[in-house]
């Protein structure tokens, strides 16, 4: 994982899997000032290979991922608030 860009709207990374399947993605990151906080939004993209390309078509990459995109923006935001 490394951070490739970054402002104060967005960090970008560059994220290479080696298990469960070898693949390289770009995860996105982007802020929006929202009232008293940020709303975060985080975005992978990447090519689809091999069996991930057959369940891509099977399942909604949103079903079989987004729990762990949900547990993610809670874990960062509960490190976010203790900082303040």
């Amino acid at each position: 994982m490394e951070i490739v860009r970054s402002s104060p709207e967005d960090v970008e990374v560059a994220l290479d899997f080696l298990k469960p399947f070898k693949s390289s993605s770009t995860t996105t990151f982007s802020l929006v000032a929202s009232g008293n906080g940020t709303v975060v939004e985080w975005r992978m993209t990447g090519e689809q290979k091999g069996l991930m390309s057959a369940l891509g078509k099977v399942y909604s990459m949103d079903r079989l991922i987004g729990p762990d995109f949900e547990k993610g923006l809670a874990r960062l935001k509960a490190a976010a608030e203790r900082s303040r």
